[in-house]
């Protein structure tokens, strides 16, 4: 293909592109123990195929407990998915002490930023090109790929909403984790919340 002049038609592995007029922010997680839920979130941009093309998904994820907080999928890599995604969280969870994403031109924006900022939630940044910074949510596309998307074959947008949310609902609340002592993260998350409950009862 080379000697031809062929390339693929497919995405390039290019979902975390930085801007250079985009603020950049230090990695804060170097050496730091993840001891509670909140204390850290994490996200991060995937693309996944349909029969009709290529669609981005967005997922916010708990540190601690692995548990899924808001997702949203788009047709583009403009910022406005990953707000509502962010809003969403946001909304439902309360606020974490820390907030880690990579470089990407959407996660550096200007409105993603200013949400962050605004709930008084410290901006962590992976290194560029480093994915082991974030890799618990590298993890969680692999269970995604390997455990649904890949079996499914989904041929739509509408049948790939489902099928995230079937398969969201399965990991967060019945997926046992080996690294969470067989629990889940939906338990593993809930838990901690009663035990602060009853300390401060």
């Amino acid at each position: 293909m080379k000697e031809l002049g062929l390339k693929a038609l497919s995405p390039k592995k290019l979902t975390s592109i930085p801007k250079k007029e985009h603020p950049v922010y230090p990695y804060l997680l170097k050496g730091k123990r993840i001891r509670y839920p909140n204390q850290v979130w994490a996200t991060d941009i995937t693309y996944l195929k349909l029969e009709t093309g290529y669609v981005y998904l967005i997922a916010i994820m708990d540190m601690y407990s692995r548990i899924v907080l808001s997702w949203r999928i788009s047709l583009s890599m403009d910022a406005d998915f990953c707000i509502e995604a962010l809003k969403d969280a946001l909304r439902k969870y309360g606020m974490p002490a820390i907030f880690n994403t990579d470089q990407g031109s959407q996660f550096t924006s200007y409105g993603f930023i200013q949400i962050i900022k605004e709930a008084g939630v410290e901006i962590s940044m992976d290194g560029q090109g480093r994915w082991r910074d974030n890799i618990y949510v590298e993890r969680f596309w692999r269970s995604l790929k390997y455990e649904d998307i890949y079996l499914k074959s989904y041929e739509s947008v509408c049948d790939l909403k489902r099928g995230l949310h079937r398969y969201f609902t399965f990991y967060n609340g019945q997926r046992f984790h080996q690294s969470l002592d067989y629990r889940t993260p939906d338990a593993m998350y809930e838990s901690f919340q009663v035990q602060e409950e009853e300390a401060t009862a």
